[in-house]
């Protein structure tokens, strides 16, 4: 394998920006994460822009916070600002399980080390950075600041905390994905315009003193929402917020949201319109090395990296907005979708690589099977105001077409270095569904169908009905389960006619907004007479910015301001957790007494056969779940 010269990578040291003869650095990113640089870091991403506009970029990858901080010293000042940001999670989804319990492991740190990265990282770096050099403008991104920028529940302190820009002391934060704010901000940064002035550009946040006038721009309207003190004296009123916050970041046509915290008024400029194909390559496009930093090669793999390294993704957004899921929040309900040259030739790209042994693990994105689709009159999309294209119902404005997918699909199977491409991702079955999504009038969908299950499916096929309840779908914005059974017959049928066994991997999650016990134990019976054992199951984790997060803390829905009841002690959320396991011995006794008491032996029985004689009978398969999944 012949080395690459240090020079490909951003440089992570003050030798490496020696080696490019730079005698100063631009901007500095700071990073929670371990550099790699490749298309699916987004501190990679950002720093590619950059370089691309001419700036001379250095990263602080994962810095030590704890001692006399000369990680954040080493470049010195920079000459314009420093960005901040997490890494690709927010760190306290990083850092705890639903339980709250600290974890061992960190996937965006060599050797999958835990401890690399503070709670609250954004927060933690700017102040530190604010300490050492006051007078360097500091801009926020990545998910942490983008889902954290208004008033927001807090799960692992149990408190509603302000935007991040509040307690950062951050001069602006740029939401969603970066890279259009980022090149307006670029632009007027190289003019000489101050972080202070920049108060017109699309997409990004910043705090103004409330007793100066506010200018209008853009012909923006402005939204009030409820002042973060408000939100602390009354739960309805913050769930209300919720409610604007989900709508604005949704529109293209977009209002300007204001917030009271204090004395200063936070400020939400309206995000930009869903990025078309060439904007959307040219970011995929960019010289990425796609390897790690080789300052890592000692310390061991990165499991993030190892897990994407042979994947490609297609598109980003995701018009399903499900109640606990942050993606349409980060990324928006409108799909980006990169064109199928940029496509191809990163499959191109990928084949390269010393390690590629000829399999494709992932040809996805947010959801692997949202490739192309968007609305077939943009003008209805234009003044839309729905959180979600596909519930209660699919939108008849939305084309699903699957074409372009199964397209694309077959071209990447024609590259004689390919071996086989699998579909990774989560699929989304209910675009698959004729009972659900009626535009199927060619039998695209079939036809895509059969390709996904006969050529991309790695052994089994990841799909995430979340749960069994019509009353907990209708709270999660899913459709409802009996259209999951429709598409596992059809999934079967083809299985059938090739002769394959992939199982069906599904998703669901317990204690979600909207459950009961006794929907858990229906979840439980309903699956197990399909055949499935759950082995690997997630408990709802209430991230911010999500209509289960606000439900979550203020126990109404914010769409209806009506209560929704939810399992909040950890004695309710385990109870609803183990129904999941009606087939271990150890559970068995606790279930049936459990039933009882809700006076439903019937569904002890369906469980777990009658109490005179146990049910031994082993369902067909095992359905796992790889607690990979990103919501």
């Amino acid at each position: 394998m012949i080395e690459r010269p240090l020079t490909d990578w951003l440089p992570l040291t003050m030798k490496e920006v020696e080696k490019r003869g730079w005698d100063e650095v631009d901007i500095v990113l700071v990073s929670g994460d371990a550099y790699v640089d490749h298309p699916a870091f987004g501190t990679a991403v950002i720093g590619r822009i950059m370089e691309s506009e001419g700036f001379r970029v250095a990263i602080i990858a994962q810095p030590n916070w704890k001692d006399d901080l000369r990680d954040f010293k080493k470049f010195g000042r920079p000459k314009y600002f420093f960005g901040v940001t997490a890494g690709c999670m927010d760190s306290m989804v990083n850092h705890y399980t639903a339980n709250k319990r600290l974890r061992s492991n960190d996937s965006y740190t060599p050797g999958g080390e835990a401890g690399f990265r503070p709670d609250y990282a954004t927060i933690v770096y700017t102040k530190i950075l604010k300490e050492l050099y006051p007078d360097v403008p500091v801009l926020l991104g990545g998910i942490e600041a983008s889902l954290r920028r208004v008033t927001h529940y807090d799960y692992w302190q149990d408190r509603l905390m302000p935007s991040i820009l509040v307690d950062a002391g951050a001069d602006m934060l740029v939401y969603g994905m970066g890279e259009q704010p980022l090149r307006e901000i670029l632009k007027l940064v190289r003019q000489g315009v101050p972080f202070t002035s920049m108060r017109n550009i699309n997409q990004v946040a910043f705090l103004h003193d409330a007793d100066t006038e506010l200018r209008d721009y853009n012909n923006w309207e402005s939204v009030e929402l409820a002042s973060h003190e408000l939100c602390l004296a009354d739960k309805i009123r913050y769930a209300a917020n919720f409610k604007i916050v989900e709508v604005e970041s949704n529109k293209w046509q977009a209002n300007r949201i204001l917030q009271q915290v204090g004395d200063k008024v936070l400020v939400i400029n309206p995000p930009f319109k869903t990025m078309d194909e060439a904007e959307i390559d040219k970011s995929f496009d960019l010289p990425y090395t796609r390897l790690p930093h080789p300052k890592y090669k000692k310390r061991g793999p990165i499991p993030a990296y190892e897990m994407i390294k042979f994947s490609v993704n297609m598109h980003r957004g995701c018009f399903g907005g499900c109640s606990f899921c942050t993606i349409s929040a980060h990324q928006g309900k409108f799909v980006a979708s990169r064109s199928e040259a940029s496509v191809l030739k990163e499959v191109d790209e990928i084949t390269k690589h010393p390690e590629f042994k000829g399999y494709i693990s992932d040809l996805g994105g947010p959801s692997a099977n949202m490739y192309k689709m968007k609305g077939k009159d943009e003008s209805i999309c234009a003044r839309c105001q729905s959180p979600s294209c596909i519930h209660p119902v699919i939108c008849s404005n939305l084309d699903t077409s699957h074409k372009p997918l199964t397209e694309i699909y077959r071209k990447v199977d024609a590259n004689p270095n390919i071996k086989k491409a699998f579909v990774g991702s989560g699929v989304r079955y209910d675009l698959l569904v004729d009972d659900f999504n009626k535009n199927n009038a060619d039998g695209n969908h079939d036809e895509y169908m059969e390709q996904l299950v006969t050529r991309h499916v790695s052994g089994r096929l990841k799909v995430a009905p979340e749960h069994t309840s019509d009353d907990t779908l209708r709270v999660m914005r899913k459709p409802s389960f009996k259209y999951f059974k429709l598409f596992k017959q059809k999934y079967d049928k083809i299985q059938e006619k090739y002769n394959l066994k992939q199982p069906l991997i599904p998703y669901f999650i317990s204690s979600h907004p909207g459950c009961e016990e006794q929907d858990m134990a229906n979840l439980a019976a309903e699956t197990k007479d399909l055949g499935f054992q759950l082995e690997q199951v997630q408990d709802f984790t209430p991230t911010p910015m999500t209509v289960a997060e606000v439900i979550y803390y203020s126990g109404v829905h914010p769409y209806t301001l009506k209560p929704v009841k939810t399992a909040k002690t950890r004695e309710e959320k385990q109870a609803q957790n183990k129904y999941f396991f009606w087939y271990k011995p150890e559970y068995k006794d606790w279930i049936r007494n459990r039933l009882n008491k809700l006076n439903r032996p019937d569904l002890a029985d369906r469980l777990l056969g009658s109490a005179k004689k146990e049910n031994t009978g082993k369902p067909k398969f095992s359905g796992h779940y790889s607690g990979k999944k990103k919501r």
